[in-house]
């Protein structure tokens, strides 16, 4: 009975709903279970403890769980997504882009204006295309009438890369200031053909402060060395003096004259076209025409030898921001 009421007393304590009527066996099985529960709590307890805590590195650093939860996170979304793509039939179809609007509905006012003038499906004869190019130009300014050739050439091969010079009997329409580079006695024959600046040191001076104010640079072939180290300068605005473009010469006062005149450069493009400013609006269709033809004459005559195709595939005009206008090749 001693032992009963030792156990009664324990299990008292412990709060378990045990009386006298139950027997030892009974209170003892009580108390068993009552122990492995609360066993059971305060490792469940130390686990928790030991979760919460934080090492300053390694898998339990602050950093490394939360990566892992961010990890737990992106795997659930993955399979949830990846479910939900389970269960639709046919995958949706992705949203269509916005068409672009035509090219030549993205013009201004004044340009469709101008080209409700043009037949595009019409080659024209040379005079005929100028002046409309004249007609359609809708700039506030006077604006240049450009030529573009596309030749049956190769750019790529040495002897085909057509270039040259020529003077447009018309005149280019624009004001070129020309800058002489040449030794002191030349200064004063320099100014009387109509040079706007010549110099030698000071002019110097003037392009290591970076100060260009030319159109055209003529230098003299002895002073010509003493140029390059400016090629970087002047080489990618065009007026690095070229013998070929006539402004390296012996005589500067001639090709001063020469670049007054209207003289200018041509080049065929990686696309085998010629572009080229062959006059202002304000010219008129008759004296473009003359610069057009002179154009043309100076193209035929540096025609590669052994090209046997056509030589001028194609020419349009138009005017700065205009319209394009196709040309006949037969009225050329």
């Amino acid at each position: 009975m001693a032992r009963k009421a030792d156990l009664l007393a324990q299990a008292q304590q412990m709060g378990l709903a045990v009386t006298e009527k139950n027997t030892i066996a009974q209170i003892e099985e009580a108390l068993d279970s009552a122990k492995k529960t609360d066993r059971h709590l305060q490792t469940t307890d130390k686990q928790d403890a030991a979760a919460t805590t934080t090492a300053k590195a390694g898998k339990r650093s602050a950093k490394a769980i939360k990566e892992a939860e961010a990890k737990a996170a992106k795997e659930a979304r993955k399979e949830a997504a990846q479910a939900k793509s389970a269960e639709v039939d046919q995958p949706a179809k992705p949203a269509k882009r916005p068409q672009a609007r035509p090219r030549v509905e993205r013009h201004g006012k004044k340009y469709l204006a101008a080209a409700k003038l043009v037949d595009r499906g019409k080659f024209y004869p040379l005079t005929e295309a100028l002046e409309l190019a004249v007609k359609t130009s809708a700039a506030k300014f006077d604006a240049s009438i450009e030529m573009h050739a596309r030749l049956s050439v190769d750019p790529r091969q040495a002897d085909q890369n057509v270039r040259a010079t020529l003077s447009l009997p018309e005149g280019t329409g624009k004001t070129v200031r020309v800058a002489v580079y040449a030794p002191e006695s030349a200064h004063e024959a320099a100014k009387k053909a109509g040079a706007d600046i010549v110099g030698e040191d000071d002019l110097l001076q003037r392009l290591e402060a970076g100060q260009i104010d030319f159109n055209v640079l003529i230098t003299v072939p002895q002073l010509m060395p003493r140029l390059s180290r400016f090629a970087k300068l002047l080489g990618p605005r065009g007026l690095m003096p070229n013998p070929k473009s006539g402004t390296i010469s012996a005589n500067p006062a001639a090709a001063i004259k020469a670049a007054k005149a209207g003289r200018v450069e041509y080049r065929v493009d990686k696309q085998s076209i010629v572009h080229l400013a062959i006059g202002k609006a304000s010219f008129g269709g008759a004296r473009l025409t003359t610069n057009a033809k002179a154009l043309v004459d100076s193209l035929n005559s540096v025609r590669p030898s052994n090209l046997k195709d056509t030589y001028i595939k194609s020419v349009y005009v138009a005017a700065a921001m205009g319209p394009g206008i196709k040309v006949d090749t037969a009225s050329l």
